[in-house]
């Protein structure tokens, strides 16, 4: 059986596309990214990315260079990493919908195991979550769609059963643009060797709304770094709770259209006794 996963993409960028027949056409990007989990490896197979228009109604196919299936592990798309998934010129007018399919070929690999678990895809979800794109492409211009897929929140552990079931879940934001948050993430030095902070990687980074609403996460790399996009324009707080470390919360950290916001380093503290 197929996965046919309906998902709402957010525009980020719009810029002059210089190709050729402009007058009836524009470009797309298709960009995922993942607000991580706490998995070593989740691998999924995307055998078809379709969008639909409002003028026949139809579903077409986007036609990657790569070709299919497209394969990706979610958790390396993290810290300002992305998979193109699509760049091409569509017919200019209203996009209404846009879907991936995916294959059965989806494991989930736990941290410290060797052994992949395939992911089960309940009914309900082979036949789609539909959401709405509602989004007009102006010919000549050039969009740039992020999806930013919920790894956390779209992996289920059912019961007692040791199953795994997928249900994915993709952040939707409707703005025609975004920004981003980076920063590096350091911890004190817990060695009486040095004293120098040392950057920590697989480290969960939240953020929040400064009316303490959760909006994403993401994980910093084996540097420290990380990058979280697709941020409407507003204020967020950053949360960061590293069990060896103290709970840390950030000032208010305002987020512009088609900026990214540099935090610099994050020192995290060691507990005092």
């Amino acid at each position: 059986m197929i996965l046919a996963l309906f998902t709402v993409l957010y525009m980020v960028t719009i810029q002059s596309c210089n190709e050729e027949k402009t007058d009836d056409t524009a470009r797309v990007q298709l960009r995922l990214v993942d607000a991580s989990g706490d998995y070593e490896e989740v691998n999924v197979e995307i055998i078809d990315i379709q969008y639909m228009n409002s003028e026949n109604q139809d579903w077409m196919s986007f036609t990657p260079e790569q070709g299919y299936p497209i394969k990706a592990d979610l958790t390396e798309l993290i810290a300002g990493n992305d998979l193109l998934l699509s760049d091409e010129i569509v017919p200019a007018g209203m996009m209404s919908q846009i879907r991936l399919v995916l294959s059965e070929n989806n494991t989930l690999l736990l941290k410290n195991t060797t052994e992949p678990i395939v992911l089960d895809t309940p009914s309900a979800q082979q036949s789609g979550l539909k959401l709405k794109l509602d989004t007009e492409l102006e010919a000549g211009f050039s969009y740039t769609f992020i999806l930013d897929w919920d790894v956390h929140k779209s992996i289920v552990k059912a019961g007692n059963s040791g199953k795994y079931i997928l249900k994915p879940v993709i952040r939707v934001n409707t703005s025609v643009n975004s920004g981003s948050i980076k920063g590096i993430v350091t911890g004190e030095s817990m060695s009486a060797e040095t004293l120098e902070p040392e950057p920590l990687g697989d480290v969960k980074v939240a953020v929040y709304t400064y009316e303490n609403d959760y909006i994403t996460e993401t994980a910093t790399d084996d540097k420290g770094t990380f990058l979280i996009q697709g941020l409407q324009p507003g204020k967020y707080i950053i949360m960061i709770d590293e069990l060896k470390y103290q709970p840390y919360s950030s000032e208010l950290i305002e987020v512009k259209v088609g900026t990214v916001k540099d935090v610099g380093s994050i020192l995290l503290k060691i507990p005092v006794n």
